[in-house]
């Protein structure tokens, strides 16, 4: 098992986007998949698509991200790849009923986002789930409510 203790940088940069063009060309890039649930975490035990085992510990002052380069050597490379995340997409109908959502939310230790007067709810189970939670102000329509594949930039 291969054991990873810090990110290289991304595949965006210059230097490490050139190595990995001519690795990916010898077929030689492997990827680390990442649900979106477990990007914060420095300990993690996963298998790459390849077949891999990995140990990931990295340090607390660096974090997965999508397109982490973890391994680059003359002939192999390992990216992490950070699934697409699911929100709910939570509107109130009023300032009370916003309240009311803002305690349930926080309350929960739901990790949210703001966009505009939506709060939205990173998925980490059935939005079904979710919105049972909220009972009547979901039952009673004071929060109109939606599941968006990727909130981009939210």
């Amino acid at each position: 098992m291969r054991v990873i203790q810090r990110v290289l940088g991304s595949r965006s940069e210059a230097g490490l986007a050139e190595r990995l063009h001519h690795l990916e060309h010898h077929g030689a890039v492997d990827i680390l998949r990442v649900p979106s649930a477990d990007v914060a975490r420095r300990r993690l035990r996963a298998t790459t698509v390849a077949g891999e085992e990995i140990a990931l510990a990295l340090p607390r002052d660096q974090a997965l991200f999508d397109g982490a380069v973890l391994v680059l050597e003359d002939g192999h490379a390992l990216v992490a790849r950070v699934g697409t995340e699911s929100w709910l997409r939570l509107v109130p109908r009023s300032t009370a009923d916003a309240l009311e959502l803002g305690y349930h939310a926080g309350n929960l230790h739901w990790r949210v986002r703001f966009d505009g007067a939506a709060i939205l709810v990173a998925l980490e189970g059935p939005a079904e789930d979710y919105l049972v939670r909220l009972g009547a102000l979901v039952e009673e329509g004071r929060v109109a409510h939606s599941v968006d594949a990727a909130a981009e930039g939210a």
